[in-house]
């Protein structure tokens, strides 16, 4: 019978590299052996979208009522199911598969997110218009941070 031979200082190195790096997790391997360490990601930060003020008293009401104040609880928000880097497009010469105010069929794809060289597509979730885009096509995302808002 085997026995696990634990390296605390090689962890507590690995730990120290993910607090460096910002990374969520690390991983070595040697031979037989492995060490992954993995840290909870710190919550996404939510892109604030500013609305210019108009002179008369109608038009805030109206333009407050069309933007959440928590955009996380909106019922078209797409999250990000994994990390990884958002295109908008199959390639850089192509287009973007959606665009602000296209409508989309459930099931069709609105981006690629890179996650360790894989292309994922992230598939709309219902048919509907896109309201808002809120990555740039090569910016990375975290996990459950918004992509697009479909209504």
């Amino acid at each position: 019978m085997s026995r696990l031979l634990v390296d605390a200082d090689a962890i507590r190195a690995l730990a120290g590299i993910l607090t460096e790096t910002g990374l969520t997790e690390i991983e070595i391997a040697e031979k037989d052996s492995r060490i992954r360490v993995v840290r909870a990601a710190a919550p996404a930060a939510v892109p604030v979208q500013t609305i210019p003020v108009a002179t008369t008293s109608e038009a805030p009401v109206a333009a407050a009522a069309t933007v959440p104040a928590d955009i996380s609880r909106h019922p078209g928000i797409v999250n990000s199911p994994m990390v990884g880097i958002a295109y908008l497009s199959p390639d850089p010469s192509s287009p973007p598969f959606i665009t602000s105010g296209q409508a989309v069929m459930a099931g069709q794809t609105l981006m690629l997110i890179e996650a360790m060289k894989t292309f994922n597509q992230i598939k709309a979730p219902k048919s509907g218009t896109v309201k808002q885009i809120f990555v740039e096509s090569g910016d990375p995302v975290e996990f459950s941070q918004p992509l697009v808002i479909i209504e």
